[in-house]
């Protein structure tokens, strides 16, 4: 059977896509209707927004001890320093942990946030306010789920909407899987929220590393030829078309037909089936992102921006043998070990594969690039040989995309517990990953209440853009 794992439009939302393009067109060249209000002659002085055509987001779910990744701390006692030492990199004075050795190389197109800082110990709650700049309500609530009032959109959804694309593909992108706690609970901040579902960023749950790597969502059964799917799609299209009267009178049955003619298109576009072809690139490319399913995941994602998909979310893989005191990067337990043998060597060869990629391709200023977490590890070791939640201060870092390389921006104290110079919120990381991309922050929307509110109520971390 075809299964569409789309954007299916909820009849009971209240935002209508006219209205919020309508209100969405006034944040253009950064201004919002306030700032026209109160600055008539603002439009020749607005200033220069970001030019990166795309965005790729590695998410490193579970949080990453800063210790031992972009903050390491080798002057503070044994038990919050951990076993790695930090390596030199090609930035004089910018040091990151030995585990790195590859993405080391690379620094001088790095920039590396230490001070980011959620405020929020909880999986669940830290990373919808990573997700969509708003804390959640209430805070460090762990397993929550999505719902009122933690329904805000997040960056990709209004990426989606605010720029959609001529693509056949999806504007915004996760993949290789959607993110969950162990209890099953998936966290709130993955999509639209009260933009209505129609702006989801899709969902394309897959294997890249797998032999028999497909998209599932996205095929066709065997069963049933393409011939035979065009037929059906023109009698779809003769059904629809009589009941055009009834369309127009609901916006969502509209955006409805939209998503449907996407999802089409994706089927039948040879571009957008070739974008997922992994088999096209060379041995010598697919090895080098590593044969992982985060490798080859991350190599999915460049060549989905390469296909015109503005914004791509990698979630880090989850697999059936996470052990359940320490799945993915929730190094409650033998940290070191993990570090050693599971997380950072995969991840090290496919962040700066990647990077390298993009600099070879002259994809690189055009295609920001960020790496980051719901949160960090507390500075001290606990006696499982692990580290526990930490939202405190933490490190995220950028790439491309108008970022200046070669950077620091921030510092945590001694231990890696609190920040000490120049905090990052939130709200701030996605206020610059916005102007990146070329949207104001001060772009408004409206909510179900017909109240505006700004996309990003952050600032923008101007000190770090080329």
């Amino acid at each position: 059977m075809l299964r569409f794992n789309t954007s299916s439009v909820r009849l009971r939302d209240r935002v209508s896509r006219r209205e919020v393009l309508r209100i969405g067109g006034l944040g253009v060249a950064g201004l919002s209707l306030a700032d026209l209000l109160r600055h008539p002659a603002a439009a020749t002085t607005a200033p220069r927004l970001g030019q990166a055509k795309s965005c790729i987001v590695l998410f490193l779910m579970g949080g990453p001890p800063q210790h031992s990744t972009w903050d390491p701390k080798p002057k503070a006692p044994e038990e919050v320093r951990g076993e790695f030492k930090p390596i030199d990199t090609t930035v004089p004075g910018m040091q990151i942990g030995e585990l790195l050795p590859n993405t080391a190389k690379l620094a001088e197109h790095l920039c590396l946030l230490r001070a980011m800082r959620t405020g929020d110990n909880a999986h669940s709650s830290s990373g919808y306010y990573m997700f969509t700049g708003v804390p959640h309500q209430p805070m460090n609530r762990e397993n929550a789920n999505p719902g009122a009032p933690n329904n805000w959109p997040n960056y990709a959804s209004i990426v989606r909407r605010l720029q959609p694309g001529a693509s056949s593909l999806p504007a915004a992108v996760r993949l290789p899987h959607h993110i969950w706690n162990t209890d099953g609970s998936v966290w709130p901040g993955q999509n639209a929220g009260f933009l209505g579902s129609a702006n989801d960023p899709w969902l394309f749950r897959c294997k890249p590393a797998s032999d028999s790597f497909q998209i599932p969502e996205f095929s066709l059964p065997k069963t049933l030829s393409f011939d035979r799917f065009e037929q059906r799609r023109r009698l779809l299209s003769q059904i629809d078309h009589r009941a055009v009267g009834a369309r127009r009178q609901s916006d969502a049955l509209s955006q409805y037909d939209g998503a449907t003619e996407q999802a089409f298109d994706l089927l039948t576009s040879p571009k957008a089936r070739a974008a997922f072809r992994l088999s096209d690139e060379s041995k010598d490319v697919r090895d080098r992102y590593g044969r992982s399913q985060f490798g080859q995941s991350v190599l999915l994602s460049r060549r989905l921006v390469e296909a015109g998909v503005r914004l791509v979310q990698v979630n880090w893989f989850r697999g059936d043998d996470e052990p359940s005191d320490a799945p993915c990067w929730d190094s409650h337990t033998h940290e070191a070990k993990r570090l050693k043998t599971v997380l950072l060597p995969p991840f090290d060869q496919a962040y700066s594969a990647l990077i390298g990629e993009l600099i070879e391709r002259n994809m690189l200023e055009e295609t920001l690039v960020v790496c980051l977490s719901e949160f960090g590890r507390s500075p001290k070791i606990n006696a499982q040989g692990g580290r526990g939640h930490w939202g405190n201060v933490f490190s995220v870092t950028l790439a491309g995309g108008g970022i200046r390389g070669g950077t620091i921006h921030g510092a945590s104290d001694a231990i890696a517990g609190e920040p000490k110079d120049d905090v990052v919120m939130p709200a701030d990381l996605l206020a610059t990953i916005f102007h990146c991309l070329g949207l104001a922050p001060s772009t408004l929307l409206h909510d179900p209440l017909g109240r505006p509110f700004p996309i990003a109520r952050g600032k923008i971390l101007h000190d770090i853009l080329a």
